[in-house]
């Protein structure tokens, strides 16, 4: 058991993607520095990170709809599309650095190559997918996107959803098969892996109950669940990456710039299969258009999932309410998390998006035969007995202040940290565990400033195009593109 007077340079809260990311960085970077990763589970990786919890998409806004609003005018807005596209190369990268020297060593592991698939249904959204893939294909990142509304076409390109349908139906569908699948939490256990033989302590069945500042950084109270014993960890910095445990951690940390915000947590499900001849007839992840009102998180899709070098289909999510920000969390966590400084926000959110709440309860009571109706848009004549339902993870999305609306609901990701950088918390959801290492990257900068300089050299040695625009540099996207599907056996 540490001592009450145990001083560490760093302690993550959580074990998830974002605290194994930074904590493998960190470990690379200054190998002399202390780690205390902490995890209120008996195991890492069991919240948002898990595959079964998530659609392990590998979030490159290839697909996602969601990342590509049309103007009345027909113009597509491409900058987020773009931002994130840029980010997961960055992640890329970084997986294929950790290859190189042996820090990874089987990438099949945890990232599998798996087409990404935009589905617009009725002439409408045929026309939309076909103007969005007319614009996309002028940004260099997405110049290999095709198109095609072509019946037989598509039955080649997407069997299970297109063999045998009637005459008469007009669809649209984008294709890149550039895509990925991601195993998030494979992904997480090997970077603790790592961390953990370079000697830093990961402790599970540890909760963090409390955050207070001392004279060099942070006392970080710690609870082991299976003693019941509490003992404190002083920290010169503490990243909270603990998903929807984040807020109510930097709430307790009191920082200025942690007030105001509030979470809106989301429930999800998900139908999956592993019958060998559906998962045969359909390699892709098929993203469709959302239903009015829904989040962005809802999009339906139908994925091909590899897990432990297994294949599913998964097809979801259909998303709910609970008032729990994790998916092993308390009933109290919403209530428990509204403060005098964030019900303004919260109050104000809740007046701009009653559709919302009530397409989420709406999905809550969803009967099993409005679920396959559902997938029956995307799979003709559906056979129930071949699916099981499962419970995906809990999603918290920011609720934060907007000078215009008074509070608003963000459907990304948010870092906020100390104006000192001796803490940062991690807030919201999609794109998050794809766009990991570039999240880190923001914190290594705004958090260690002074030390920030020396890394410089050996960050860009981890992800060679750091500091460069890949959509405005074509030689350095073809080169970088084919260094990591090499690396990482996608090709």
């Amino acid at each position: 058991m540490p001592s009450a007077q145990e001083k560490v340079d760093v302690v993550l809260i959580g074990s998830g993607i974002m605290s194994s990311t930074l904590g493998a960085m960190l470990t690379e970077l200054q190998p002399d520095w202390e780690i205390r990763v902490y995890e209120k589970l008996d195991y890492v990786a069991k919240e948002s990170s898990d595959p079964w919890n998530n659609a392990g998409t590998g979030h490159a806004a290839l697909c996602e709809l969601n990342y590509t609003p049309e103007d009345e005018n027909g113009h597509i807005d491409l900058k987020k599309a773009s931002e994130i596209n840029e980010q997961f190369h960055h992640s890329r990268q970084y997986w294929s650095h950790l290859i190189d020297n042996g820090v990874l060593t089987d990438p099949k592991s945890f990232i599998n190559p798996v087409p990404h698939i935009s589905y617009g249904r009725g002439q409408k959204g045929r026309d939309y997918i076909r103007n969005r893939r007319e614009q996309m294909v002028r940004n260099p990142l997405f110049a290999e996107m095709e198109f095609t509304d072509d019946p037989a076409t598509q039955a080649e390109w997407l069997p299970l959803m297109f063999e045998g349908r009637g005459p008469g139906q007009v669809n649209g569908i984008s294709r890149t098969q550039i895509g990925t699948d991601v195993d998030f939490g494979s992904l997480s256990r090997q970077l603790l892996s790592y961390v953990a033989d370079k000697g830093a302590a990961i402790r599970t069945g540890h909760q963090v109950t409390d955050l207070e500042r001392s004279s060099d950084g942070w006392l970080v109270t710690v609870k082991d669940l299976l003693s019941r014993e509490t003992h404190k960890v002083n920290a010169k910095f503490v990243f909270v990456g603990a998903g929807g445990g984040a807020l109510p951690l930097l709430q307790k940390s009191g920082i200025p710039e942690g007030r105001g915000y509030g979470g809106f947590p989301v429930s999800g499900m998900f139908l999956r299969t592993s019958n060998p001849e559906l998962v045969e007839a359909h390699h892709a992840k098929v993203y469709g258009q959302a239903s009015f009102g829904a989040p962005a998180m809802s999009v339906p899709h139908l994925d091909t999932r590899v897990v432990d070098g297994k294949k599913y289909l998964l097809f979801g999510p259909y998303a709910g309410f609970s008032p729990k920000f994790l998916k092993r969390g308390r009933f109290t966590d919403l209530p428990f998390s509204v403060r005098g400084n964030n019900l303004p926000t919260m109050l104000n959110v809740a007046k701009d998006n009653v559709d919302l709440v009530t397409y989420l309860l709406g999905e809550l009571t969803a009967t099993k035969s409005a679920r396959f109706a559902a997938m029956n848009e995307f799979i003709p004549n559906v056979e129930p007995r071949d699916w099981e339902l499962i419970h995906a993870g809990q999603r918290v999305q920011v609720m934060k202040k907007d000078p215009k609306k008074g509070g608003v609901l963000g459907f990304g990701t948010e870092l906020v940290s100390s104006a000192d950088g001796s803490i940062a918390a991690l807030l919201g959801a999609s794109p998050g565990a794809s766009t990991a290492v570039s999240i880190m990257l923001n914190l290594l900068k705004s958090c260690f400033p002074r030390q920030y300089e020396t890394w410089t050299p050996a960050l860009k040695d981890m992800i060679p195009s750091h500091g460069h625009s890949l959509a405005e540099d074509e030689t350095l996207l073809k080169e970088l593109s084919e260094y990591t599907a090499r690396t990482l056996q996608l090709i």
